[in-house]
């Protein structure tokens, strides 16, 4: 076992990042979803901004007041001009208090939705998708999307916008009073935007995303190692996994020391140009009250605006930074919604009617996207409502992919499948694989109830079915010795559970499902001979009345099955039963005496 974790963020299962284009489309569409929330608080933080650009007129004219001295007329002047400085500071704040109200239900509303969308792509995803990607990357990804959210709509929305128009406004105010004073202080602003620009997208932008590629490997990590703790602990390798751990936590370290100095670096470069900017503002307006051209009001609105503008600038160039990670974090969740799922339900697809069970599969030809040709070509074959039937063969023989593609996991490159005569393709594949019941070697059960994990195909199946089902899987018996008894919470995949007890809980599963279609995955490979007898006790009885498939590696298992297919290289060589296949002499018989442990004559010489 490597030290390290090799996760590559950029290309996992070919994973792309969606475009700063996207992502600004992706973030509107959430944004216009809820107008009125988003209307009712522009309006109540418009009126803040403005509240907030009008402060520094203000200060000046009051100040203005004060120079005229102690008169009637001066106190008069000066108690209006401070009405008007308090009530643009009680607009300012109420404004803000009543906006807010109307943004939290709106981000919540939001953030709620694309974690639930970015679950529901993910869902979409095929098999192969699925098998391509970390778990726990895919999962770190859609949970951080979340806040990435609340990070980039705070950052635009309290910080950017605001601090845009009170810029553009002062800006605006200075020039038309001092032409020079106002060019200097839009230059310095342009030359403080554009370094933040710079910095973040030259200097900071590749270290902040190795640093979130860093962190994702994190969360890949930790569901590899805690998922697979039995086989970690069987090993006695907990020291072996905590030092590979240290050192991925080590590499998000140092990538997170590169991105936080470079943003300090970035800070001294702005902080510089505030001070050049607060510098020349002050130095200019004094100049100009020498010449006479600005009074005692002038210079203090020339102080205010530049403690206003300095604020805001501040906080952009702040939370410039905090935008780009924003934006790192959600691209992934971004590029899902984008992201056309391999296998989907083409537009009108009908729910599948459920019938006896027929599958026929007609001129077929299919291959895996990597593979260098199909595994299957021009293949065709009949299976019979209620019939069971057995497939063997060789690794790789195409078994596995046969039921997939009954399942329409995979899209089919030509030709025709079809179950009680409807093709695949016109079905929805939720209602399709709700009629496909299955019982793989290795059940995989929720971390939740037994009655859940039972009841997962009819979740409203009343307690009685359940525990009919139970007891024709054998299953019972054990669940009603537990100390909660249905209730009982098996663990992550089932782990509280022996091997028969899973697979009992996922025949149970079957019972209650009472699809027309069994697929039966060596459901018996992994267990003990008494229990692999109880099992087989119940598989016989959900056989009944069921077109049956069944995926077998021990031969021993499938004597009875009404017809065997023998697979090889993607095509049937030999079919028939038991007995008949062995009198051939033929790969089935070869692979027989293998399963026993036998050699075959010619092999023996």
């Amino acid at each position: 076992m490597s030290d390290t974790f090799d996760f590559d963020d950029e290309n996992e299962g070919g994973q792309r990042k969606a475009s700063l284009r996207q992502v600004a489309a992706f973030m509107w569409k959430h944004w216009s979803s809820q107008p009125l929330k988003l209307a009712l608080f522009g309006l109540f933080f418009g009126l803040a901004v403005a509240a907030d650009l009008a402060f520094p007129f203000a200060s000046a004219r009051l100040v203005e007041t004060l120079t005229a001295g102690p008169t009637e007329d001066g106190r008069r002047a000066a108690a209006a001009g401070y009405g008007v400085v308090a009530l643009l500071a009680l607009v300012f704040y109420m404004a803000r208090n009543i906006g807010v109200r109307f943004w939290i239900p709106f981000a919540s509303n939001n953030m709620e939705r694309i974690v639930s969308d970015g679950f529901r792509d993910v869902q979409r995803f095929s098999s192969d998708w699925h098998a391509d990607n970390f778990a726990g990357a895919t999962v770190r990804r859609v949970s951080r999307a979340m806040n990435a959210y609340d990070v980039i709509s705070d950052t635009m929305v309290w910080y950017m916008l605001p601090a845009g128009a009170v810029l553009i406004g002062v800006t605006a105010m200075t020039f038309v009073q001092w032409p020079a004073i106002g060019l200097f202080t839009g230059g310095a602003i342009a030359a403080f935007l554009l370094a933040a620009y710079l910095m973040g997208r030259f200097y900071i932008a590749r270290p902040l995303r190795e640093y979130i590629k860093a962190d994702t490997a994190i969360g890949a990590a930790l569901a590899d190692a805690v998922t697979s703790n039995a086989t970690v602990k069987s090993f006695g390798a907990e020291a072996r996994e905590q030092a590979r751990f240290d050192a991925i936590v080590g590499r998000w370290r140092a990538e997170a020391n590169r991105t936080w100095r470079r943003s300090t670096d970035s800070w001294v470069l702005q902080n510089m140009l505030l001070f050049i900017l607060q510098a020349g503002l002050l130095g200019l307006v004094l100049l100009e009250w020498s010449r006479g051209r600005a009074t005692a009001g002038d210079a203090v609105f020339a102080i205010t605006s530049f403690l206003l503008v300095s604020g805001y600038l501040r906080m952009l160039g702040e939370n410039v930074q905090n935008l780009q990670k924003g934006v790192a974090d959600i691209e992934d969740v971004v590029a899902y919604a984008a992201e056309r799922a391999d296998v989907v339900d083409r537009p009108g697809a009908r729910a599948f009617k459920p019938g006896k069970g027929e599958i026929a599969f007609e001129a077929v030809s299919f291959g895996y996207k990597n593979a260098a040709e199909n595994l299957y070509r021009d293949f065709s074959l009949e299976v019979a409502a209620g019939e069971t039937v057995a497939l063997v063969g060789p690794t790789g023989a195409g078994k596995s992919t046969f039921v997939k593609l009954v399942q329409r996991l995979y899209d089919v490159n030509g030709g025709v499948i079809r179950i009680d005569g409807q093709d695949v393709r016109d079905v929805t594949q939720a209602s399709l694989r709700r009629s496909i019941a299955l019982v793989p070697q290795d059940p995989a059960l929720f971390h939740r109830s037994l009655r859940e994990n039972i009841a997962y195909a009819r979740p409203d199946a009343p307690m009685e079915d359940v525990i009919a089902a139970a007891r024709r899987a054998r299953a019972h018996d054990f669940i009603a010795a537990l100390p909660n008894g249905y209730e009982t919470e098996v663990g992550e995949r089932g782990v509280k559970l022996s091997g028969g007890e899973r697979q009992r809980v996922a025949l149970a599963r079957a019972f209650l499902a009472d699809a027309p279609i069994l697929i039966l995955d060596e459901a018996t490979s992994s267990l003990d001979v008494a229990t692999e007898r109880d099992v087989q006790a119940a598989m016989a009885e959900l056989k009944q009345g069921r077109t049956t498939i069944v995926i077998a590696h021990r031969l021993s298992t499938i004597r009875e099955a009404d017809r065997i297919l023998v697979f090889n290289q993607g095509r049937i060589v030999e079919q028939g039963k038991h007995a008949e296949l062995i009198d051939a002499h033929g790969l089935y018989a070869k692979l027989n005496a293998m399963s026993r442990g036998e050699l075959l004559a010619d092999e023996a010489a």
